[in-house]
């Protein structure tokens, strides 16, 4: 079994007027410093695959089909092995 820790953001072009209000916000607490803020979505999904290469084919599906939306959005995910109880 394997946790695959996925990461989407928005495409670099793509407009965050998300990240911008949180950016507003950030700067009226007095935190001059932050340059820019963009939001994105983190998941956990546990995948109930013995092999890692299947587990990533899974993985990468789920991103492609549901997960992120290919058009504004990009992922990344991370896999870990889980201990077998």
């Amino acid at each position: 079994m394997f946790l695959a820790k996925v990461f989407v953001t928005l495409k670099p072009t793509v407009n965050d007027p998300q990240g911008l209000t949180v950016l507003g916000a950030l700067k009226t607490l007095g935190f001059e410093s932050v340059a820019s803020v963009r939001l994105g979505k983190y998941l956990e999904v546990q995948v109930n695959e013995s092999e890692r290469s299947q587990a990533e084919a899974q993985v990468s599906e789920m991103c492609r089909k549901l997960l992120a939306n290919p058009v504004i959005e990009e992922f990344s995910y991370q896999l870990e092995e889980l201990a077998s109880v």
